[in-house]
This record gives C-alpha cells, structure tokens and sequence, in this order.
C-alpha cells in the first residue's frame, strides 16, 4: 500500500489578472478553488494514474471542512486529523509572472504528531510504501521528519519518499529513504551554492546525498528536465518536453507519483524518470494536475 503524508494542506485558490499592478484595485479574468498540498497531489496524481494511496494529513476550522469535504467527493480514501486552527488559504496569481501568497497553515502540535504516528504505525507492513511531502506548519520545526521516522523506520520495513526542503529533507537522510526529490533551487540551498549547477555538478551533488543516505535522489529542473543517481550507481538526465507553461503548481509531486507509478510496474529506473519527467511536464502545461492521457501523450513525445 502507499501511504502519503500532508502536514500542511490548503485550498489553492487560482486567480488570473491581466497585467497585475501594485496599488491598484485589479479584476480577475478567471479564477477558481481546489485542494492543494503535495502529498494530497501525489495521492491525487497515483490516482489518475489507477494506483491506490492512502493520505494522512492534519485539517483544521471551516477551510479543513472543505478540504475533507473536496477530498472525499474526490474518492480518495484518506483520514485527517483535526487540530487546532485554521487550514490555510492559498492565492495563486498568474499574470505575466506566478506569484504565490501561501498560509502559514494550521496548529499542529507535537501530541498531534504522536497521534499521526501512532496511526501509521498501526497500518504500515513490510514492504510499503510511505510518502512525505511538503512543508510544516508552525511550531513545528525541521526535525519533525526527521522524529517521525525515527518511530516508524527501526521497527518496519518500508519504502520511504522524501520531498522538502533544506533541513526538513536532510535530516531525514540518515533513515535511508527509497527515494529523495529537491529542485534545482532546493539542491542549492542545501549545498550553499551561489550558481545554479550544471548535470555534472547535480549530479555530484546528488552522489553527496546518496553518501548521508538517500538510496536515490531526483533533482528536478524543471523546463530542463531532471537528473537521477540510482543506488545502482547509474547517473541519468532526462531532457523534458517542450510546452507552454501554465502552471507549475504540482509539477514535482506529479514526478514523485509518475516515477512510483512507473517503477511499481518495471522496476526499471530510466523509465521510470522518463515518466516522472512527463507526468512532471504534463502538469505544467496544464490549468492543474494532468489527466493520464495527457501524461502519456507527453512521453510520447519525449521517446
């Protein structure tokens, strides 16, 4: 089974304005709702794509509501926890450029934390799989990963999928994760980099984080692909398809999804990347998560 964790879910709230500016009143052109956190997205994503997952996440006030109510209409099995607070609101403004105003999110405590980890621990097999994305709320800080799968590693034998950032991510490295996923910008960070890297430098970047623990590492790059090392000690560059972005909203956690979808099913990591890449590109060019027959048309393309 695959079993994915949101501590921060939200509603995504979409707008579209024409030539935003500053300081003035501004009218949208379009705009829409929907149920937004990457986990949530890979769920979703596994979906589409005729896996079965599983979401755990924390929800909290009349916007948590929602976002049960919306993931339930969905038909994705899931259980939230409720907490104190508010699930947060995000405003996603597409003009001539992305700009993302995101919630801080509800108040989850570390008795919340005990609580989900008492959830897992009762349904988690050999074998499964356990995915973490995404950011934590306040007051939460960069071990709370790290103290999750502390409790659950030693005593079960899982897959563990791994996407955040800076310390949140690292310090998770050391209970060897199936598989890490930083961007390009998130790479960087974690390195000090003052430069964006070239393949040659992700990818002994990436050899670095395989050395704290990480079994695979993904670096995604966006409109220029991603880069994979394998524990199997192969370096691979898949260059993405070309398209018109619409969205970059849920790109990454597409990838997560097509590439445990593709490898669930051969087991073979070149395919599975090419997959991810197309599942990731296939989101961008669309108003939001990509439908199975757009993701395949896509990797059509990139054969």
């Amino acid at each position: 089974m695959i079993y994915t964790v949101t501590f921060n879910p939200s509603l995504d709230y979409y707008v579209k304005v024409n030539n935003l500016r500053s300081g003035i009143v501004n009218r949208t052109v379009s705009e829409y709702i929907s149920v937004g956190g990457k986990g949530l997205n890979v769920s979703l994503a596994l979906k589409e794509l005729g896996d079965s997952s599983f979401a755990f996440g924390f929800v909290a006030g009349f916007t948590g509501r929602t976002i049960d109510d919306k993931i339930t209409r969905m038909g994705l099995e899931h259980e939230f926890i409720e907490v104190e607070g508010q699930s947060r609101i995000n405003v996603k403004i597409k003009s001539t450029t992305e700009t993302d105003i995101n919630g801080t999110g509800a108040k989850v405590s570390e008795r919340d934390v005990d609580r989900l980890t008492e959830k897992l621990c009762e349904r988690l097999k050999a074998g499964d799989w356990l995915i973490i994305c995404g950011s934590v709320p306040a007051p939460l800080d960069d071990r709370t990963y790290e103290n999750l799968l502390k409790k659950i590693k030693p005593a079960k034998d899982i897959n563990i999928v791994v996407d955040a950032c800076g310390a949140l991510l690292t310090n998770t490295l050391k209970y060897r994760p199936f598989l890490i996923k930083p961007n390009i910008f998130e790479l960087s960070e974690i390195f000090g980099l003052k430069t964006l890297p070239d393949t040659k430098q992700i990818a002994a970047c990436a050899r670095s984080l395989q050395k704290q623990g990480a079994r695979n590492v993904i670096v995604s790059m966006g409109g220029d692909g991603a880069v994979m090392v394998t524990e199997t000690d192969q370096a691979l560059y898949v260059r993405a398809a070309r398209g018109q972005l619409v969205n970059s909203v849920g790109a990454g956690d597409s990838m997560i999804a097509g590439f445990i979808h593709e490898y669930l099913k051969s087991g073979n990591y070149f395919s599975s990347l090419n997959f991810a890449t197309a599942a990731g590109s296939a989101c961008a060019f669309t108003q939001h998560l990509a439908t199975r027959e757009q993701i395949e048309y896509i990797e059509s393309l990139m054969l």
